[in-house]
């Protein structure tokens, strides 16, 4: 670094040790210091010195440059005053009207069903044409030819996990010298960190330390450990990921033969873990119908993908230009993913699987279901502060599609169990407390009603069913059973709208080493 009493600088080399110490000693002859120093070493002391400033672009960058897109500013007042006021509209017909109100409501809680049928038709559609599959294989990349590749992994709490984690990552397919491997751990995880100690790990392992903070969130943390990472290109892996060892390949691949506006491409995730109970084998039909269908269809259709939470693979230069992840946002990878697509971009899904650990009971469901709807919520309001400004910047068909699949998805969590009570007391109360409409009456309002509920479940299952007979993972007959997690879902909607009132930035962590079951490369 020139200038200054404290000038310096690094050089990285390869050059043979005997040779290091020449010209070490040839530097001190001419009166400077020279130390030399492995890798690791030279970037923790890099860090050291950087992670005042670092912590504070991680933490407040995006809401600097960007405060429009950060979710640590509360909702949009005309938001605010838009939801009172629907509320209060129905609320005052229901006191003139209670029919028309009643069929009103209805129809109000059919729209998001309806949204998120539109969305399963579309996949249903994408996993039947062959343009939407995979390619030929593209000739294998030289690897003098291949890039730095950092790979990110924030762990936290991660301690049982540690050794299937680093044993993972050593089967990587990509050069030793060009692969950046880090691990990202908070400075209060003692824990991990001793986990750490105990093992041997790669040379070209290193660990990332975020100093203490708030919000504790994965994104922050991916925000404080970018800032040191050599690679051109970046991946995020969770602590219980195993990704195909030829990802990394397939990723640069992808970015090579793709469009000159592709900032990510998607791996697609799966569980190895199904047979662990009911719970496991939902969750399993739920990643194999979202990564194997729902996003490839959108990424067909070129309309915004909200990102899974690993696995996303991005040149290093477009993530920072886009100013990262967001820290107070606790879904922040389908938060980036919209970004993206505001900003012109567009994602790809590949054709390469990570095999992550599904949760076995309901005390680790429970918490990370709420944690990604929760996120949801927060990514559409942030994304609907200014709706104009995202219309003109996805345009209109990206906008409906932003709204078709996430705003769908969010209101028909929240919908889903009132139908059930909504039919209910039509049914028990209507010819005693009020008349309905004559255009809705009898069997009208009931096949709506109905039909939107069978469509909504005949939709998921479809998808679910599709996705898992080409996956080959035995869940197709299991499939049939996915209407009785949507209520499951439900709950976790509602406790994730709690905490966004209470605790929005509260970060649940996901328990993991809870499976009876071992990943093997045979699967995949």
């Amino acid at each position: 670094r020139p200038g200054g009493d404290d000038a310096y600088a690094i050089v990285a080399t390869t050059a043979p040790l005997p040779d290091l110490l020449d010209a070490r000693d040839a530097i001190r002859r001419m009166g400077a210091t020279a130390i030399v120093a492995a890798p690791r070493v030279v970037a923790a002391a890099d860090e050291r010195r950087r992670r005042s400033a670092a912590l504070r672009q991680a933490t407040f960058g995006l809401r600097r440059s960007r405060p429009d897109l950060s979710a640590s500013r509360p909702p949009a007042g005309w938001l605010v005053l838009a939801f009172i006021a629907v509320f209060g509209l129905f609320a005052g017909a229901f006191m003139v009207s209670p029919g028309a109100a009643v069929v009103a409501v209805l129809l109000a809680m059919a729209l998001p069903f309806v949204g998120v049928v539109v969305v399963r038709c579309a996949a249903l559609l994408a996993v039947a044409l062959p343009a939407t599959r995979a390619g030929p294989d593209s000739p294998p990349i030289p690897d003098d030819e291949l890039p730095i590749y950092t790979v990110l992994v924030p762990l936290y709490d991660e301690a049982d996990v540690v050794p299937g984690l680093v044993a993972s990552l050593s089967k990587l397919d990509y050069p030793a010298a060009k692969l950046d491997l880090v691990l990202v751990l908070e400075e209060a995880d003692v824990a991990t960190k001793l986990a750490l100690l105990g093992g041997s790990l790669p040379p070209n392992l290193s660990v990332s330390v975020v100093p203490d903070g708030k919000p504790r969130t994965k994104p922050r943390a991916l925000n404080y450990a970018i800032q040191f990472a050599r690679g051109d290109f970046i991946v995020v892996y969770d602590a219980e990921d195993r990704p195909e060892p030829d990802q990394l390949r397939k990723a640069i691949a992808a970015f090579r033969t793709g469009p000159i506006n592709l900032a990510c491409v998607q791996a697609r995730l799966n569980l190895y873990n199904p047979k662990d109970g009911w719970i496991a084998r939902q969750f399993t039909i739920e990643y194999s119908a979202l990564f194997d269908a729902i996003l490839p269809a959108l990424a067909w259709l070129r309309l915004p993908v909200p990102l899974g939470g690993t696995s996303n693979h991005f040149p290093r230069a477009l993530l920072d230009a886009v100013g990262g992840w967001d820290p107070y946002n606790v879904t922040e990878d389908a938060d980036l993913g919209i970004r993206l697509a505001r900003l012109g971009y567009v994602t790809d899904v590949l054709d390469s699987t990570t095999w992550e650990e599904a949760p076995v009971t309901w005390v680790q469901w429970k918490p990370q279901r709420t944690r990604w709807l929760k996120g949801w919520y927060q990514t559409w309001l942030v994304h609907m502060r200014h709706p104009f400004r995202l219309l003109r910047e996805l345009g209109l068909r990206q906008t409906i599609g932003f709204h078709l699949f996430l705003g769908g998805i969010i209101l028909s969590t929240l919908v889903h169990p009132l139908f059930y009570v909504m039919m209910a007391w039509i049914y028990f109360t209507a010819d005693t407390s009020f008349e309905l409409p004559r255009a809705f009456d009898g069997w009208l309002l009931w096949a709506i009603s109905g039909g939107t509920l069978l469509a909504g479940y005949f939709s998921a299952v479809a998808v679910g069913v599709v996705a898992s007979w080409r996956r080959g993972n035995g869940l197709v007959l299991s499939a049939l059973q996915m209407p009785l997690c949507w209520l499951l879902v439900s709950v976790a909607a509602y406790r994730a709208l709690w905490q966004l009132w209470k605790d929005p930035f509260l970060w649940e962590k996901t328990a993991h080493g809870r499976s009876k079951t071992t990943h093997t490369t045979s699967q995949g």
